[in-house]
């Protein structure tokens, strides 16, 4: 499996720099960066083309000229490069059917973006009222909504905007009022929009690194810190940009990303990312908390391992209706069914094709279930069965 997700990564141009050809790395003069046009360079090329006696860095594809401190790590990639490095064993054929519980498979019924539509996406939310889709990614305006029909209807965080600014997105939720909800890993802040682009609420202190975040029941807003390994609760009025409360609600997690909500019981489950020795060894964990926070279940690499011949690397989770825990696997492409907590280990694989580097997931009000894939920057839409 891991010769598979190297080829596709390389058919889609994604692992290697297109100015010098050479593979992107996690350190050094190979690591991805990110130009403010979207386009992204190895940290080598990006220094040679903004060295002394330039007046900028310019981009060699779009020719936008910027400053080298406007560059930036591209996340997207270097955590392609982590998932390649922990993928070692593919999806077996026997494990669609070896455990039962959960859905049945979905069937892609839309998909939306595409190259230069969206530039490496790394989130996607609902909104529990319109249907709208809102979607972080790299472009030039950070955020952008699609109407239930599938067509674009706004954009915004353009980066430098006055009362708009998102520098990098990381994740994105909509809360039960109709805003938007983004954790910017440029400025280690959390901020709040309306649907027309108009910044309602920044918060800029207190977080190390505020990663993924998803809407409450009561429609606050759960925040994982990655840097700090801990879970906030945001109660704030969002129309009125009004901070209430922030509250640390977990601590001691080992640097947590994706979050999700069960919009049915209150049950939080948070995917931690682990590191061990060895540039193959990283994993991950999926931790599930009931609505008062106490541990109810997790699910790791090698739990799994014990029982199916498959390793999995979860980068976003989501609960469906009957709450369902339903994870994203870069390491197979693949979008799994955990079961439920009282279940595990179950291991079902709901979409086992057509995904490249699945980033993010959320579902509609009508039990759709809505993919956004990194790897061919696109939001795929699969009806529910």
């Amino acid at each position: 499996m891991m010769m598979m997700m190297m080829a596709a990564a390389e058919e889609l141009g994604l692992l290697e720099c297109k100015v010098c050809f050479e593979p992107y790395g996690p350190g050094g003069q190979r690591r991805p960066r990110n130009l403010p046009c979207g386009h992204v360079l190895c940290l080598g090329c990006a220094a040679a083309l903004g060295g002394a006696g330039r007046r900028g860095l310019e981009c060699p594809f779009c020719r936008r000229t910027c400053g080298s401190a406007d560059t930036s790590d591209c996340l997207p990639l270097l955590q392609l490069l982590e998932a390649v490095g922990a993928a070692a064993t593919s999806l077996p054929p026997a494990a669609a059917g070896a455990a039962g519980g959960g859905p049945a498979g979905p069937a892609l019924r839309l998909a939306l973006g595409g190259w230069g539509a969206l530039v490496n996406p790394t989130g996607v939310a609902a909104c529990p009222r319109s249907g709208r889709l809102a979607v972080a990614h790299d472009g030039k305006k950070r955020i952008k909504v699609f109407g239930a029909s599938g067509a674009c209807v706004q954009q915004f965080g353009e980066r430098g905007d006055a009362g708009g600014d998102v520098k990098y997105p990381l994740d994105v939720t909509v809360t039960l009022d109709g805003h938007v909800v983004v954790t910017d890993g440029g400025d280690r802040a959390v901020k709040a929009f309306d649907f027309d682009g108009r910044g309602t609420l920044a918060l800029r202190e207190g977080f190390c690194l505020p990663w993924g975040l998803d809407t409450t029941r009561e429609n606050e807003v759960v925040v994982t810190d990655s840097e700090a390994g801990a879970l906030y609760l945001l109660t704030a009025d969002f129309g009125k940009g009004k901070l209430k409360k922030s509250q640390v609600i977990q601590s001691k997690l080992t640097s947590p990303r994706g979050v999700a909500v069960s919009q049915a019981s209150g049950a939080i489950a948070v995917v931690e990312h682990l590191k061990a020795k060895g540039p193959n060894n990283s994993s991950t964990r999926v931790k599930i908390f009931s609505a008062d926070m106490k541990l109810i279940g997790q699910m790791d690499s090698f739990g799994l391992n014990l029982i199916f011949p498959s390793r999995i690397y979860a980068s976003a989770v989501a609960f469906d209706k009957e709450d369902h825990i339903i994870v994203t696997d870069v390491c197979n492409q693949a979008v799994l069914c955990l079961g439920k907590p009282e279940e595990f280990p179950v291991f079902k694989p709901i979409i086992s094709h057509g995904l490249s580097y699945p980033v993010g997931l959320t579902y509609l009000a009508n039990n759709s279930l809505v993919v956004l894939d990194g790897g061919d920057h696109s939001v795929k839409i699969y009806s529910s069965t």
